[in-house]
């Protein structure tokens, strides 16, 4: 895997299905989502790849409790004795094996999409060291505001960095083949679009980071808006 800079201090790591994404302040790192399972060396090896040590890994934040966004993370977490993994107190549950995952509510024209999905290797539960609540402040970033995003998952989280105008979405958006959109298979669909308006109405946004499809870099924040306006007011 090649880890590509999206903007200073944030790389993209592509996966075949989802991404994760890294931010490094001054080597000390931080991953957004970690594939599915199995992916720790990949990522691993794209960490190196630009320089940097895993071992400076000092936080795994987890968006959301699937498979594809949490699966590396027992065995990523478990790479540096001060390594936390970080989750929405709604989703840890899941993520710790605790409980069952909710599935989605297809929409009929997200089933062909879903039944033509690869399936995904068992994954193993993980610890989460920290439940995270909407309003919470992460230090990395300049300070990594927690918004709170269900619909996707009841815990689904989204990252914002105001000070860098980077807000990573999880899958409460997607931008697949160039259009950006609502997130596919939500549990509670008028949640999620109530989410992606609040998305939509965060300040300083140029940058956003999406767990399918391409960042979109520079004026983000006006084709959020501009999607939001044609979906529903919640």
């Amino acid at each position: 895997m090649d880890a590509s800079v999206i903007v200073p201090g944030l790389f993209h790591l592509p996966f075949p299905v989802g991404h994760a994404y890294l931010w490094n302040d001054g080597g000390e790192l931080t991953l957004i989502d970690t594939g599915i399972v199995g992916s720790g060396p990949a990522v691993a090896e794209a960490i190196r790849g630009l320089g940097l040590d895993p071992a400076g890994l000092r936080r795994v934040v987890l968006t959301h409790c699937h498979p594809d966004h949490y699966g590396a993370a027992a065995e990523i977490g478990a790479w540096a004795a001060d390594t936390s993994v970080l989750a929405h107190r709604a989703d840890a549950p899941v993520i710790r094996g605790e409980i069952p995952i909710s599935p989605p509510v297809l929409l009929d024209w997200e089933l062909p999409i879903a039944a033509g999905l690869p399936a995904l290797p068992p994954t193993p539960p993980a610890r989460v060291d920290r439940e995270l609540d909407d309003g919470d402040v992460l230090d990395f970033g300049g300070g990594a505001r927690i918004v709170a995003v269900p619909g996707h998952t009841d815990g689904s989280i989204a990252v914002h960095l105001p000070l860098h105008g980077v807000l990573l979405t999880g899958d409460a958006v997607a931008n697949v083949d160039g259009r950006t959109m609502l997130g596919v298979f939500n549990t509670d669909r008028e949640r999620a679009i109530a989410s992606f308006h609040r998305l939509s109405a965060l300040e300083d946004v140029d940058t956003a980071c999406f767990g399918h499809g391409d960042p979109l870099v520079g004026g983000a924040a006006e084709v959020l808006r501009e999607v939001a306006a044609a979906l529903p007011r919640p």
